[in-house]
Parts: structure tokens; C-alpha cells; sequence
């Protein structure tokens, strides 16, 4: 990831101009979405074979399991859709930033007005985009679960520390 020099944001460093719309959502990247989903098909498979055993069990009908398998098949698809299209991981507006979904990010939501500085940095071998704030705290992006190119996610965000004024 290419912030500055030694990694951080210099927002009067000269780039090629920069149009960025009013709202920048990131959402996650294909891996993660299939890591979710592939836990939750593991998680119903369990719960299929349970109320199989329990159908078995009390003599109920196989429609029960059906149902079972019918309502669960629907939530996997809902949430694989839920994080592919509709779950916004970090949010860019003009004001400031949202973050959600990702653990370990430290604060989750600031305004560009409270952060001192930006720097590409790793944690745990991972690389990460920190935002330094004015109170002392972070917020901790690991770029490799976002669905977008490290070096535009970068940009973006140094385009709106330099719009802050």
C-alpha cells in the first residue's frame, strides 16, 4: 500500500486530481464472504442431522425436516447476500468514516476532522490502513478483507483527509 513516505498521509503531497463521490462503501472481499458462508453451510448440516435424529425420534413427519432444511437454506443465501451486496464494512463520506464488521478495529466511527494521521502499517502479518486520532485512539482497517484494491482504498482516503481543509 502506497500512503506517503514511511507509510503515512502527506495530505499536501501533490497527486493527479482526484474526483471522489460524496459516499465510498467497501464492502468484503470474496474469501471472506465465503469463509462466513461456508461455516454457516457446516452449521446446517449439524442442524440438519439433529432434526433428523429428533424426527426419527418422535415419529413426525419428514416434512418437519424439510421445513428445517427449507428455512435454513433461505437464511445461508439471505446472509451470503446480506455480506456480499448489503453490508457496508468501511463507509467514506465528507464528514468522516464508519467502520463495522471488523474486529479489532478500535473506533469505529470519527469524523476527518479528529484524525491526525493515516499510515499503512501490518498487524499480525496483516496489512492495515491506521487512522490516528486526535484523543489518542485508532481505528485499524485490514485492507485484505475490503473488495477493493489496497492503493485505490489508500487514495480515497487520503483524498478526503486532504478535502477536510
Amino acid at each position: 500500500m502506497t500512503l506517503g513516505e514511511n507509510g503515512a498521509v502527506d495530505p499536501d503531497q501533490p497527486d493527479q486530481p482526484e474526483q471522489q463521490p460524496a459516499t465510498s462503501t467497501y464492502r468484503f472481499a470474496t474469501p471472506i464472504v465465503v469463509r462466513v458462508v461456508g461455516g454457516l453451510v457446516v452449521a446446517l448440516a449439524v442442524l440438519v442431522v439433529l432434526a433428523a435424529v429428533v424426527v426419527a425420534l418422535a415419529g413426525w413427519s419428514v416434512v418437519v425436516l424439510a421445513v428445517v432444511l427449507a428455512v435454513g437454506l433461505l437464511t445461508v443465501v439471505g446472509v451470503a447476500g446480506w455480506l456480499r451486496r448489503g453490508l457496508a464494512v468501511v463507509r467514506l463520506d465528507a464528514e468522516g468514516y464508519v467502520v463495522r464488521g471488523v474486529r479489532g478495529a478500535g473506533v469505529t466511527r470519527a469524523r476527518w476532522a479528529d484524525v491526525v494521521e493515516a499510515a499503512a502499517a501490518h498487524r499480525a502479518g496483516t496489512p492495515v490502513l491506521e487512522l490516528r486520532l486526535r484523543e489518542g485512539g485508532t481505528t485499524t482497517v485490514p485492507v485484505a478483507v475490503l473488495d477493493a484494491d489496497r492503493d485505490a482504498f489508500a487514495n480515497d482516503v487520503r483524498g478526503r483527509l486532504r478535502a477536510r481543509g
